[in-house]
């Protein structure tokens, strides 16, 4: 019995013969079924849908800098779990555990914690957008050892003063500041309801006065920008993805949270320092409680802009929040990335940062005011943005129609400065050429009465 499969390749190069695939072959058939079977692991197919918020960023956005996307001390989540330069976090994990656990008193147990975790398994897998390699037991394992660790340092971070010198991870001060950095990474990321659940279990035994979970979290933050507790509590209805959603969300204020966003068709504003030639005046906010580097305001020829603190912290933050806006676009703002498409329209050169510096608008802690150009040029390069649907989309009008009324005004008097010059060297020449013409007759009636006068004088003499 012929079991060939014949195949038409009438494109084939050098044949036109029907190409006979035999039984010897059906390995290879297989295999080509197998792929057509199997799902993708780089990109999920869950990517794209509400549920996925965590993603793995390319690496030609990481080489740019790879300290701003990769944590530096601990790990969270599955992204950069196992790597030896985040080993000593890794090992205080089991020791945060194990207070998390002493502190249930028995009453809840390890195993119950277990069950909570697994029975949302398949919601967390799909909170990743790349395939996590782990089975799951490993997958719970590790959502339970990373989100006890969190909340476990949140509290501590809540109940003690950063220097106790009964626990080395507070009282060593260079350390909280790169776990709060490490924290705020898109690729380092837990989903938050996974916290939610396993803080729900200790919450009543940290005692009465203890606060919600998103207000750990905020307060965790204070030791690097530091708010005020009743300002935290303003972000109590905040619901993030992850940490860092969470975090960027509170650097929202709450009018912009609401403010519906304007539909338009707008080009980008000029650099700093063309804004400044044409008229433009610029004013620095100082953050206070209530202000956000976001709250941007533009009336009659001012532009007041908040003071942006620019350092590692700040830096990272921005590049992280754009980069989540950027891969979950369809299912969240866009304020991050519209800041940064303002910042990188008025930065373009290092002298705009040197003006913007100048005038207080950025505190650069980076270096130089080209490492300042150099950073916003790049936030802002190959990322999908759109000032027509933006909080910003109605300054952009404003600042664009006020330039524009500017250079016309300015043409306007230079025409009528040229115009007047015009007009007085014109006048000027008339006085000249008069002037002239009176020396020419003067001369010439000088010389008509010239023999008259000689004979005068000889007459004169002779007598």
């Amino acid at each position: 019995m012929d079991h060939s499969i014949h195949i038409n390749q009438e494109n084939a190069e050098n044949t036109h013969h029907a190409v006979k695939i035999t039984e010897a072959d059906g390995n290879w058939l297989a295999s080509m079924e197998a792929k057509i079977n199997q799902r993708p692991k780089l990109l999920n197919e869950s990517a794209g849908k509400l549920c996925c918020c965590i993603f793995r960023l390319p690496k030609s956005l990481v080489l740019t800098n790879d300290k701003a996307y990769e944590p530096q001390i601990v790990s969270i989540g599955p992204y950069h779990h196992g790597k030896e330069q985040l080993t000593m976090i890794q090992e205080h994990k089991w020791r945060f555990l194990r207070s998390f656990l002493s502190r249930l008193q028995g009453i809840i147990s390890f195993s119950h914690l277990v069950q909570l975790i697994a029975s949302h398994e398949e919601t967390i897998r799909e909170s990743y957008s790349e395939f996590i390699n782990l089975n799951s037991r490993q997958l719970i394992e590790m959502m339970i050892l990373d989100g006890c660790f969190i909340i476990e340092l949140f509290y501590k971070v809540f109940r003690s003063d950063p220097s106790d010198d009964r626990e080395p991870i507070l009282s060593m001060a260079w350390i909280l500041p790169f776990i709060a950095r490490d924290f705020l990474k898109l690729e380092n990321q837990i989903p938050f309801f996974v916290l939610e659940i396993l803080f729900q279990q200790t919450r009543s035994f940290l005692g009465e006065n203890i606060p919600s979970l998103k207000i750990l979290t905020m307060g965790f933050f204070n030791n690097v920008i530091g708010r005020p507790f009743q300002v935290l509590q303003r972000y109590e209805h905040l619901t993030g993805k992850h940490i860092l959603d969470l975090f960027r969300l509170s650097l929202i204020p709450k009018h912009l949270h609401h403010k519906k966003l304007n539909h338009g068709n707008v080009s980008q504003i000029q650099t700093a320092e063309k804004l400044h030639l044409v008229g433009i005046q610029f004013e620095p906010i100082r953050e206070n409680i209530s202000d956000s580097f976001l709250d941007i305001k533009f009336d009659n020829g001012v532009l007041r802009i908040p003071t942006l603190t620019l350092d590692d912290f700040s830096s990272y933050l921005l590049q992280n929040c754009v980069a989540f806006e950027q891969c979950y676009h369809h299912h969240c703002s866009n304020h991050m990335t519209t800041y940064a498409t303002f910042m990188g329209c008025l930065i373009n050169t290092p002298r705009d940062a040197g003006f913007l510096r100048e005038k207080n608008i950025i505190e650069n802690y980076l270096g130089a005011d080209e490492q300042v150009a150099y950073f916003f040029n790049n936030l802002g390069k190959d990322m999908l943005t759109d000032i027509n649907h933006s909080y910003l989309t109605g300054l952009f009008e404003e600042v664009n129609q006020f330039s524009s009324s500017c250079n016309i005004a300015h043409r306007n008097r230079k025409s009528r400065d040229t115009n007047n010059y015009v007009g007085s060297k014109r006048s000027f020449s008339w006085v000249i050429i008069a002037f002239i013409l009176l020396m020419l007759i003067v001369i010439q009636v000088l010389l008509v009465i010239r023999p008259s006068l000689h004979a005068a004088l000889l007459k004169s003499v002779q007598s």
